[in-house]
């Protein structure tokens, strides 16, 4: 017992474990007494590294018992050549279905002698010759099938040896996982076709003028596995009887022999005709086909038979396939086609599932098929039946990212080596990958795969995260591919109208609403030209695009924009596959640029805001407070005046786009919008001021004053729109040791600088600092200390300026002043006592005023968003009137918002809740109007459009539908102006 304990433990060195492989090693000659016989070391070194020594070395004994005389030579072969050696043991380290076959007929190893051990060329005169008897007559019944049998296994022998040699002996040339499922295809055609010659002799009725074989699924596709059925249709022709005995002959000759010929792809199935003429296959696909079957027909490829026949029959489905896509709910019916398969794998099974389960090969298939079939409608490139190919022309083409090209051919290629070597184990179709616990198979199959033990972990482990990486992956690029809401879109556009530059697409392009088809196209051509990847990925999203665009206000306006952002763009890499791989972000921006003229001034110099357009909560982003603390942040951090001021307009410029497209979106309501607006103005003038203190003062060497600035007006209730100026007043007051003068000085020069830099010109929407509110408006200076303010308004003060002052809010600089300066103002804006008649009938005259003479020459005052009837001036100053009569008794009232003061009214008993709520809303109107004025036109304006594109796209910003008639939105907007006016009337001039 202990002699035997030692010996195996000896032979366990070379990665045997059964008991029985000394025995066996010593009955082969290549074992004696302390180790391996000296000219077999290479042999026992070959064998230690097959997937499974064990099951080698059984095959090897097997063979030896079956044939001294064949054992002889093959067992010098062993010895003396390597490239056999490799070839040989690695089938039999594999495959105990070929070590069967071996043993059964030991003749077969010699196919392996030669340069190439498989050579796709010679299959079908391989398979024909081996149904010849002696005489050269062809075998039929039983004779046939054995006869095949013998030849296409010797056949599959010489791939599995190619395939695998590599794996035992190092340099041996190493196929690809293509070049193998190729020569499988090779093999399973040579088969058919020499099934048919069975066929022709035992019927005795030639296929050529009778039957044509069409190869479908993974034969059609050139993609077999080792073990596979084989898909089929039949095509006859007029003689059916005689194609039908043929086509059932064969089908029977192959089953026997190779493997099962499946023809349940032909029209109704297995309930249908196995054969039927050309004509008849023809009607049934033009009327009674599913959508499935257009995508199985993707990989129909004549094989075998009459060579006329399946040509025309591979002629008529072409057209037949390649506008399958134009069938309504294609994307959707094989969307769900995909997830019936998928929920039909057993649970217990899904995480292990090669082929059906989440992350196999039937999500990469689905995922190319429905692209191909999708966008192959006028790119000939894609049309392909090979998963490989077509997914390299995807990729090539720009419909799919090349990396995600890439990843997924890796991983497909990886699950389909996998299947092989599962499959070629007992030569059984199986798709199942071991279960964890099953380390011994884990093991033996990562061996067979070429997996090594790595990062502490064993071959088996390696393999099963390998396995699962790739699983993941592919779900990853499955969902993110095909479940791709562009798809939907591209399929809904007709065949034709894909084609972009056609006289055909100017009409449709008329038809949808441009009043410009002629310009369109220019711009489509522009946008295309040239065979470059990006021209193809805008040939893919035009179509969509266009569609899209025909559903905004201006179609034209939104192409041309759509142009320029994507000429201003074309360099930033993710552009172009945000949009494709994103088609929520191409809906989105369609409806910005064909609304919006702001939008794509903004977009171009701030691109980064497009990434955000698929993702709603992204889009809304953090609270205005969290976005002026980052901007603060960032302009902090720059080195010096100038790149602190230009990080400000840049985030400014973010920011406003961001609010901007949410608006338009429908995301934000009118309170967000201002509220968001006035924060990041806010932030921007809290670090430009805070740049222009540092600089001044580190030019005097020291600090004569503290600044503050005051928000005023809509900056100040925090109610700015996208074209608002900011209006501010500059407080300053000395260090100690400073003299007013110079504490001036210094602070204006601080203000002038922030004013001069924040107003330079440039493309973005003009940030002008306005301090006209001051006293003495323009003629007063810039910046005043704390004590000349309060000199001023308690000697010169006038009511309009109290009423300028309800909206006074601090906003930068030095805290403590700020407050100091809300302390100061407050009783002049909130006065004990209220107004007495004297001043309320001077803002009555100063109202008056202001509206005869700022209203535009000609502007219509029911359509005046600030100064009309109803507008913003009227609600406003109805509500500061209130403010300046009765705050200083009720604290409520005291804020700089408008909203909050509204809410506070009724309350107070100054107005009832219908009146409120009149004012309330058309000052949201009015707000809301203004601001869509803005993203509509790119520039500032004060009233509703009376009619046009800018009408319809205002109207549309508001909510309304592509349906109604923007006129009724101008009268929406009279109507509640007029009844917030009849508001103003009692409470502003009556009450």
């Amino acid at each position: 017992m202990a002699d035997r304990a030692r010996t195996t433990a000896s032979a366990a060195r070379y990665g045997f474990t059964d008991a029985r492989a000394e025995g066996q090693l010593r009955a082969a000659g290549w074992w004696a007494d302390g180790g391996p016989v000296a000219a077999a070391a290479d042999v026992i070194a070959a064998l230690s590294r097959a997937a499974d020594p064990d099951l080698a070395l059984r095959g090897i004994d097997r063979i030896r018992e079956a044939d001294d005389a064949e054992w002889t030579r093959l067992e010098e072969q062993l010895r003396a050549n390597r490239t056999f050696r490799g070839r040989f043991l690695s089938v039999l380290g594999t495959s105990s279905a070929l070590a069967d076959f071996l043993a059964a007929n030991p003749a077969e190893w010699q196919l392996l002698t030669g340069k190439k051990s498989t050579d796709p060329a010679q299959y079908r005169e391989a398979l024909r010759t081996s149904l010849l008897d002696d005489k050269g007559e062809v075998l039929t019944g039983l004779e046939a099938e054995q006869a095949l049998k013998i030849g296409y296994r010797g056949q599959l022998l010489g791939i599995a040896a190619a395939d695998l040699g590599h794996l035992v002996e190092t340099g041996l040339e190493r196929p690809t996982y293509v070049e193998v499922a190729a020569q499988l295809t090779e093999l399973a055609e040579a088969a058919l076709a020499a099934g048919l010659v069975a066929a022709e002799a035992e019927v005795g009725a030639p296929a050529d003028g009778n039957l044509a074989i069409i190869a479908m699924g993974k034969c059609g596709g050139r993609e077999l596995n080792y073990v596979s059925d084989v898909d089929v249709i039949f095509v006859g022709a007029e003689d059916l009887g005689v194609a039908t005995r043929l086509a059932s002959t064969m089908m029977r000759v192959v089953g026997k022999a190779c493997f099962e010929v499946d023809a349940a792809l032909r029209p109704e199935g297995k309930a249908g005709a196995l054969v039927r003429t050309l004509e008849s296959h023809h009607g049934y696909y033009q009327k009674w086909a599913k959508t499935w079957e257009f995508q199985a027909l993707l990989k129909a490829r004549p094989v075998a038979g009459d060579a006329e026949l399946g040509r025309q029959y591979a002629e008529m489905v072409a057209p037949l396939v390649w506008s399958a896509a134009d069938r309504e709910n294609f994307v959707g019916e094989v969307q769900q086609m995909r997830r019936r398969v998928e929920g039909h794998v057993p649970s217990e099974h899904a995480e292990r599932e090669l082929k059906l389960g989440r992350g196999g090969l039937r999500d990469v298939e689905f995922a190319v098929q429905l692209l191909q079939l999708v966008h192959g409608r006028i790119d000939d490139e894609l049309r392909s039946p090979s998963t490989m190919d077509a997914l390299a022309a995807l990729g090539e083409g720009g419909y799919v990212g090349r990396q995600d090209a890439a990843e997924l051919g890796a991983s497909y290629e990886f699950l389909r080596m996998i299947e092989h070597r599962l499959q070629l184990r007992r030569l059984r179709r199986t798709h199942l990958f071991p279960a964890t616990t099953d380390t011994d198979e884990l093991r033996i199959l990562a061996r067979a795969s070429g997996v090594k033990a790595a990062g502490g972990k064993s071959q088996g482990d390696s393999l099963l995260a390998e396995f699962r990486k790739h699983a993941k992956g592919i779900r990853r690029l499955h969902e993110k591919i095909f479940y791709r809401p562009l798809l939907q879109s591209v399929a809904n556009v007709p065949t034709e109208a894909l084609r972009l530059t056609t006289k055909q697409a100017a009409s449709r392009l008329a038809a949808l609403g441009y009043t410009a088809p002629d310009g369109a196209l220019q711009h489509i051509k522009a946008l295309t030209a040239g065979v470059s990847r990006r021209a193809a990925i805008q040939q893919a999203l035009l179509p969509v695009l266009l569609d899209l665009l025909a559903d905004t206000p201006d179609p034209d306006g939104g192409l041309l924009s759509y142009r320029k952002v994507s000429e201003a763009l074309e360099d930033t890499p993710w552009y172009l596959r945000v949009l494709r791989d994103e088609g929520t972000v191409v809906e989105n921006l369609a409806l910005l640029l064909g609304t919006s003229r702001l939008v794509p001034d903004l977009l171009v110099r701030a691109p980064e805001v497009l990434r955000l357009l698929g993702d709603p909560a992204r889009l809304l982003g953090r609270t205005p407070a969290e976005v002026a603390t980052s901007l603060r942040a960032a302009v902090r951090r720059q080195p010096g005046l100038n790149a602190a001021v230009a990080a400000a307009r840049s985030l400014r410029r973010h920011e406003l786009l961001r609010i901007a497209c949410a608006d338009l979106l429908g995301l934000l309501d009118v309170p967000a919008v201002c509220e968001a607006l006035s924060a990041v103005w806010v932030a921007v003038l809290q670090g430009a001021l805070a740049a222009a203190f540092r600089q001044r003062q580190a030019e005097l060497g020291k600090t004569p004053a503290r600044i503050a600035v005051i928000g005023m007006g809509r900056l100040g209730g925090a109610e700015l729109g996208y074209g608002s100026d900011a209006d501010v007043l500059f407080v300053c007051e000395p260090t100690e040791g400073v003299s007013d003068a110079d504490a001036v000085k210094f602070a204006s020069s601080v203000a002038e600088t922030v004013r001069k830099m924040l107003g330079a010109p440039s493309s973005d929407p003009a940030l002008e600092v306005d301090a006209d509110l001051r006293p003495e408006g323009r003629s007063g200076p810039l910046v005043r200390t704390l004590e000349s303010y309060r000199a001023y308004y308690a000697r010169w003060g006038e009511v309009w300026e109290a009423q300028a002052l309800l909206r006074a809010r601090f906003i930068a600089g030095d805290d403590d002043l700020g407050e100091r300066f809300i302390a100061m103002i407050d009783p002049i804006r909130y006065p004990e006592g209220g107004l007495d008649g004297t001043k309320a009938r001077e803002i009555r005259r100063i109202k008056a005023r202001v509206e005869t003479e700022r209203m535009p020459r000609g502007a219509d005052p029911t359509r005046h968003t600030k100064l009309g009837r109803g507008g913003l001036a009227d609600v406003e100053w109805t509500v500061q009137l209130l403010q300046l009569q009765h705050a200083g008794a009720n604290p409520a009232l005291r804020t700089t918002s408008t909203l909050e003061a509204l809410a506070c009214l009724p309350e107070a008993g100054l107005a009832s809740e219908s009146e409120a709520e009149s004012l309330r809303e058309a000052w949201l109107l009015a707000t809301r109007v203004r601001n869509a004025g803005m993203l509509v036109r790119g520039k500032a304006v004060d009233e509703v459009p009376g009619s046009g594109r800018d009408l319809v796209a205002v109207a549309r910003v508001l909510g309304q539908s592509s349906d109604d008639d923007p006129g009724e939105f101008l009268d929406l907007y009279r109507r509640i102006t007029r009844r917030a006016h009849t508001v103003v009337e009692h409470l502003f001039y009556e009450a």
